[in-house]
């Protein structure tokens, strides 16, 4: 699919740092940045839920721990 990117200076500057740096098109270092974002949000998503879930299923264990 076809997207038009508006970047500021600023941010065409970065994204070239980063295409130079990773030897790449500007265009294959913001897909790559994108993916890369979506993949720390899903995992950090992931973590949170299994330490809620941790921390429900053994808070009694926890709390005598704590004293």
């Amino acid at each position: 699919m076809a997207m038009t990117l508006r970047l500021t200076d600023e941010q065409d500057r970065a994204l070239e740092l980063l295409a130079e740096a990773d030897g790449v098109s500007k265009q294959e270092a913001a897909t790559r940045a994108i993916v890369a974002a979506a993949a720390r949000r899903t995992k950090d998503a992931r973590v949170r839920e299994l330490s809620d879930a941790g921390r429900e299923r053994y808070a009694a264990l926890l709390d005598r721990l704590a004293q």
